[in-house]
This record gives C-alpha cells, structure tokens and sequence, in this order.
C-alpha cells in the first residue's frame, strides 16, 4: 500500500491547463498515480496507508523561489517557515554576486563582513567548507526545503583579484573561469553578479562575457543584479542581454523591477526590449517580489570608489571628513552608482535592521526621521550608524511603482522571487509573503493573473529555467515537492508593521514526499537537499 493519497484535490498541475479534480497517490518521494473524477466513476479509488481529504484545496507543485538570501538560515534555523509555510519547496541561493563559496579563509572573512546585514555575520554556524561542493554537501545533511546554489562573481573575483577597482588580468580570468567551472562541475545551477555591489561592480563586460561562456557551455544560466536599477535601468538590462548573447549563456534577470521617479510607467520599455530579444532567439526569463519597496543594505548604497579594498577601507573613509564629505555629494547631489545613479532621498530610506541591538531604536525609522529627532542632517546620521554598525545595517527603499510591479509579472517569461532578507528586526514582509501575495492579492483580489498562470509562473517556468527534469508539475514520477493552499483565503500574514507574520490558507507542504507544513504547523522533518546542475 502506498503512503499517502490525497483525496477529492482541485489540481492545478502547474502547466497552466485548467484545474481538475483528481485522486493523487504518493509513495516514496514521488507521485505514483493521479486519478481524476471523470475516471474514477464506478471505479474502487485509490488507497494508501494514510489519506487526506482535499476538499476544497488546491494541490499544486511547491513553489520555486528563483531568488532567496537564506544561504545561512538554512543552516542557521531548522524551522525555517518563513518559506516553508509559504508553501516554497525549493531556494535559488549564492544570489547578487556575494555568498560563502567559493572561497578561502581571508575571502570567507571579507565576504562574511561584507554581507553581514543579509545574513547576520554566522557567529552560530560551523564555516566547515570552501569549495561550492562542500557547501553543497553540508546542506545535504538536512534542510527544511530544497536549495540550489549560483555561483557568486563577486566572492570568485574577492578570492581571486581583490576589491580593487581595476581589470582582471589574463591570468586572473583563467583562473576565475576555472573557479567557475570547477563550481558548476560540483552542482551549481548558473552564475550570479551584483553588479552595484563591490567587487562585483568592478567587472567590466568583457571579463562578464568571459564567465558567461563557461556558464553557458555547461548548460548553466546568468543571474544579475545588473548595474541600474534606476537612471539607467533600460541600459542595464540591455547590457546584460547583449553580453549573454554573445556569450551564448541562457539569461536570468534578478527581481526585474523598474524603480526611483525616473522610470514611474515604464514597465512596458522594457517588456518591449525583451520581447524584442525573445523573438531574435535569446533565452531569457526573470523574476519579481509583489512589492513596491525593495531592500538591500545601507553601505550598499555608497559609491564604488568609496567601496574599494572592502568593509575595513570603507569604514576608513567614512571616518575621514574630506573623503566622507565627497561620499555625501555623490549621494545627494551626483547620485551614486550604488544608489542606481539617482540622487537618495532619504526619507524613503527605512531603517529594517542593524547588526548592533543598541541601535535598535533607529529601526522602522526613515533616515531623514532619525535625523530630525536629533535636529542634524540626513547624512550625519546615515554616515555615524554606517560606522556605528560596521556596515550592518540593512534598508528598505521605498521607490517602486505598483503599475510597472503588475505589468511586468504578466510577462511571459516571469517567475517569483521573494529577494527575502531573514535578518534585522524589521526585514522586508517579502522573506514571509511573496507567494501568498501572489495568489491571495493579484490572483483573487485584483485578478493581475488567472490561478492557473500563477502557479504556473511559480512552479515550472522556475523550473525549465533550473533544468530540473522531475520537478515544477504535478505528474507521474514527479517528485512529490507539493502544496495545498485555499484559494479562498490564502493570504500573507506579514505586512510592513508586522513582517514576521506566516501566511494564512496553506495548511499542507510536502517535500520530497514528506510534510513540512502539516495542518498549519511545522512539523521537525527535514527532507531538503541540495539540488544540483543536471549535466547536459
């Protein structure tokens, strides 16, 4: 008898097919059978050693987020509902150019420095790896859910060239492309750039087009966070789009949003040039969170001159007045490539965390807010936290556009991405409720997306993106990675002034055929792995 049937299920499988009810039948880590009602009729139905009754649910595949930052609280946190109970089944991790392999022990300690406020510095975790393999491996001792890893270019040119501003040298790129190709050999899935975030920000194309090759020639895909966001977004993108093409390398564009004044209703430029490039042949899909503001870190936001040699250099300057005196010009007056080349306003610049408690009061604050209580400018504030915090502090920027966050998540070739920061005590509710805000507010509140679509963007579009031949549907032989949600109430839980809320109408997650989600709760299994590059 098999383990699990579950009963009476509307099944919406995924493939953007209309939904059907059906009998589906798990037994060791896959799906065994599915007996829709129609066949079913007259017929003895299907039996397992335990059944649940799906009345009413929707039984879907469990959700891929194509951009995650739990590269340690996975292994930092067991539990780890904040995607488990949003019904995530897989993690795309090593995004934006900076993670934790490969590395050796100076590059491990900068990186650790450098992405502390996306990750908390891991004084709790045992950094017992240096290669991607050995980062691989130790998610393969157990996780809540399943975790693919991007190779970062940033830490591969931290551990090869530096964090200076300059050209790689012949020898360097040999080595960094052979970096590359050793981490997709041991099982990444592609390549990730922080192209605002140093050092990654200091590649030029060429060397990009270089890596990409090797990305390309092993069935891999680029994943950037590519060089504006802001005054010159549609350049950004494309940028990337040519450098991926003449490299051959199949490219993924990292949460594709329009942002700041400059590009208010621009969404449909660039779906145009997509379009445009789709049509010509090139491969190309992207993902987005369903929220106006974005996140990243304070020291994130500095200029890339100011960023060079890494967090100790930065510091330096930031406490020299000259030199802290033409970071604030580039900031407020130039507008710094860090801060996408538009002047910061900083009374859209939340403060969502700090790495210091004794801040903590500064947190749900905007910058020009804190200044103000203390009767001093916005950067004299920005710039003693920046200091205080040892670079610690992460933001939310509220500079988005709801009209283009809606247009481009209708796009063909678009997936979702929570972009979710785990740490501070105020993080960005997207960490918690990405994918309920997809199916609760744009499916059944405004109808952006039919149902059917939705999932569809969540489950196999990430999933032929990700090459993984048993996943992303719910069919025969499929792994049983799966989600039952009420369509009728499916909500986050989390909001801006509460953002560790869990969702609210999944009450089951299975992965790999086991519950981590069961009647509402965290159950203690822990049945992710590592899911790695499939040869070509």
């Amino acid at each position: 008898m098999e383990d699990l049937v579950i009963r009476d299920a509307d099944v919406v499988d995924g493939s953007g097919a209309d939904a059907y009810r059906a009998d589906v039948v798990i037994d060791a880590g896959r799906i065994v059978s599915i007996v829709k009602e129609a066949a079913a009729a007259g017929c003895q139905r299907p039996r397992a050693r335990r059944e649940i009754d799906a009345e009413g649910l929707v039984l879907s595949p469990g959700f891929i987020d194509m951009h995650a930052h739990s590269d340690l609280a996975l292994l930092r946190d067991p539990d780890h509902s904040a995607k488990a109970a949003q019904g995530v089944t897989l993690e795309v991790l090593g995004q934006d150019g900076l993670s934790y392999a490969p590395v050796d022990d100076r590059t491990l300690e900068e990186v650790r420095r450098a992405i502390t406020g996306w990750n908390g510095y891991g004084d709790d975790i045992d950094f017992d790896w240096r290669s991607v393999g050995g980062y691989l491996d130790r998610l393969d001792r157990g996780i809540a859910v399943n975790a693919a890893y991007l190779i970062p270019q940033g830490t591969v040119r931290a551990l090869v060239v530096g964090w200076e501003d300059r050209a790689a040298t012949p020898g360097e790129l040999d080595r960094m492309r052979r970096l590359v190709a050793e981490g997709l050999e041991q099982g990444a899935v592609g390549l990730s750039s922080g192209l605002t975030y140093t050092p990654g920000m200091y590649a030029r194309d060429a060397e990009l087009t270089e890596l990409c090759r090797v990305v390309g020639s092993y069935g891999g895909y680029y994943c950037p966070h590519h060089r504006s966001y802001g005054a010159g977004a549609l350049e950004a993108y494309a940028e990337m789009v040519a450098l991926t093409r003449e490299a051959d390398c199949p490219l993924h564009l990292a949460h594709a949003t329009m942002n700041f004044g400059v590009n208010k209703g621009r969404a449909p430029e660039l779906l145009a040039l997509l379009d445009g490039a789709l049509e010509a042949g090139a491969d190309i899909t992207l993902d987005t969170y369903p929220y106006t503001p974005g996140c990243t870190t304070l020291a994130a936001l500095l200029p890339s001159w100011a960023s060079e040699g890494g967090p100790e250099e930065i510091l330096a300057r930031l406490t020299d007045p000259a030199t802290a005196g033409r970071i604030r010009h580039d900031l407020e007056v130039t507008g710094s490539d860090g801060c996408h080349g538009v002047p910061v306003e900083w009374e859209t610049i939340e403060i969502s965390g700090v790495a210091d408690p004794a801040l903590g009061d500064l947190v749900g604050r905007t910058v020009r807010e804190s200044a103000d209580l203390r009767g001093e400018a916005p950067w004299d504030t920005a710039r003693r936290l920046l200091v205080r915090d040892r670079l610690g502090t992460t933001i939310l920027q509220h500079v988005g556009h709801e009209e283009n966050v809606r247009a481009i998540m209708r796009h063909r070739a678009h997936t979702g991405g929570s972009d979710g920061i785990l740490r501070g005590s105020k993080p960005h509710p997207r960490a918690y409720g990405t994918f309920p805000r997809y199916l609760g507010h744009y499916v059944r509140e405004l109808g952006v997306l039919t149902l059917e679509e939705c999932v569809a963007h969540l489950t196999s579009r990430p999933a032929a993106r990700l090459r993984l031949p048993d996943r992303g549907l719910v069919r025969e032989g499929y792994r049983a990675d799966l989600v039952l949600f009420d369509p009728r109430t499916v909500a986050p839980g989390a909001t801006f002034a509460e953002p560790r809320r869990l969702p609210t109408g999944i009450p089951y997650v299975l992965v790999d055929g086991r519950f981590v989600i069961e009647d509402g709760r965290r159950t203690d299994a822990l049945p992710g792995r590592s899911v790695r590059r499939t040869p070509l």
